[in-house]
């Protein structure tokens, strides 16, 4: 149920979407021909008449469309008597016949209407729950699982402590406590290249009869295995902005198998001709410690060399707390719900940056797939406010992604039209139609790859 919930609210922003461009058309005198909510990919029911557009629904529900009168040609009289689809290539009813202004105001109208729609959902949720989400949580100690185990309780964490920071990082979600605890697990198959090196040296210093390879049937004695450094990382990627990339060198198979072989001994038998190289990273991969600052009794307090086990858990059971704002006075409505649509689209504008410059992988690309099971997992497990507020994060997007500057999408029309009013040369009809269906295809075959990214990323439970 929850999941048709926000299957109804995406398909309400397309809806807003594309009343925006009626609207602005109307004001402006452009006749229009059909409004079709979703996209006329299977069956297609007709709605009803107003005045001279035809109102569709289609069963393909996730998208819209608005089309303008076209101008009549003796090929397309006949049909024009019937549908007053085609007007006199002289009507001011025209779309192509109208001022660049006015032309610029109805293909905007869209990514504006999802504007004010995002800021209308804001406002009713500030005036009617009395609150917004600060993006923060506070996360607690609740307890220990007696499954899983690390050094967490023995190195002095204990029952309610608040999680402050770590690694110097201040922590205010489970995303960034469950990053740094992943990111710094025993055996991330990666061994920081200062260790190996110093561990090389310490190898041959306990073992002077060997060179470069180790013979079989040798007993080798094996250093210390020491921790790796700390990890450290920018506040893009603990705010799932930029994608981490892992450092140092990477293991092979045969040098992983190694590694799983000699855990925990002081010597070992080889019964295969190995390279040195190898024994030294196989003894690089271990774990990188956390420091980790509570909140105790209204005292911060921090604890070192917390080891995170091989499955990338703390073994520490949790409770979370969202944090909201007030917005109970109209002063609060009004300046908290900017404040959270500022946060909101600068944070995506980074990340389509991001996007754009390569920093973030095309494979964590999604689409309505995956917006649809998260967003029904929202609304689930904390209501629907956060499930309204998504809706609104979610015509923002939409508003960015339609006003990019490619053919087929609004901003694209509004390029061409920017072109048209410096260069005083309008392009032919033929030429834009090409190209606007020729990035039309291409969006098509991007849609397609991030469906595939969705259930992609469903099968594999990544969400």
């Amino acid at each position: 149920m929850n999941q048709i919930i926000m299957i109804l609210l995406i398909s309400a922003l397309v809806l807003v979407h594309e009343l925006g461009h009626f609207i602005a058309a109307r004001m402006c005198n452009v006749r229009v021909t059909r409004f079709g909510i979703g996209m006329p990919i299977g069956p297609s029911w007709k709605l009803f008449k107003w005045k001279d557009t035809v109102f569709y629904i289609h069963a393909f529900l996730f998208g819209g469309y608005v089309s303008f009168a076209e101008p009549k040609n003796d090929n397309e009289e006949e049909k024009s008597l019937n549908e007053d689809e085609y007007l006199p290539e002289d009507s001011e009813e025209l779309y192509d016949n109208k001022p660049i202004y006015q032309k610029l105001f109805v293909v905007s109208a869209g990514v504006l209407m999802n504007i004010l729609f995002a800021v209308f959902l804001v406002m009713s949720c500030a005036l009617y729950y009395h609150k917004l989400p600060s993006s923060t949580q506070d996360i607690f100690v609740s307890g220990f699982s007696d499954k899983i185990t690390s050094n967490a309780k023995a190195q002095g964490l204990e029952k309610n402590d608040k999680f402050v920071y770590v690694n110097g990082k201040k922590i205010n979600s489970l995303y960034q406590l469950s990053f740094f605890a992943q990111n710094s697990k025993l055996f991330d198959n990666y061994a920081q290249k200062t260790l190996y090196e110093e561990n090389l040296q310490e190898l041959k210093k306990l073992n002077p009869g060997i060179k470069d390879t180790i013979k079989k049937d040798t007993v080798v004695t094996l250093v210390n295995q020491k921790p790796e450094k700390p990890l450290f990382v920018n506040d893009n990627v603990l705010q799932g902005l930029e994608k981490y990339k892992k450092e140092g060198l990477e293991l092979n198979k045969n040098q992983i198998e190694l590694r799983n072989k000699i855990l925990n001994k002081k010597t070992y038998k080889f019964d295969e001709d190995t390279s040195l190289n190898d024994l030294a990273l196989a003894l690089s991969d271990t774990y990188k410690p956390l420091s980790i600052t509570v909140l105790r009794n209204n005292k911060e307090l921090t604890i070192n060399d917390i080891k995170v086990n091989q499955e990338g858990v703390l073994g520490v059971l949790l409770t979370i707390n969202d944090v909201y704002q007030e917005t109970k006075t109209p002063k609060q409505i009004v300046v908290k719900s900017c404040s959270y649509l500022y946060t909101t689209t600068t944070t995506m504008l980074y990340s389509l940056w991001q996007l754009i410059t390569g920093k973030v992988s095309a494979s964590d690309m999604h689409g309505v797939i995956a917006i649809v099971k998260v967003g029904g997992d929202i609304i689930a497990s904390k209501g629907m406010l956060n499930g309204i507020l998504l809706t609104a994060m979610i015509s923002i997007n939409l508003a960015i992604m339609n006003f990019l500057p490619i053919p087929a999408l609004d901003g694209g029309h509004v390029m061409f039209l920017i072109i048209e009013k410096i260069t005083g040369k309008k392009p032919s009809r033929e030429f834009g139609e090409k190209i606007n269906n020729f990035f039309f295809i291409l969006l098509i075959i991007l849609m397609i790859a991030i469906c595939y990214n969705d259930i992609f990323a469903l099968i594999t439970k990544k969400f």
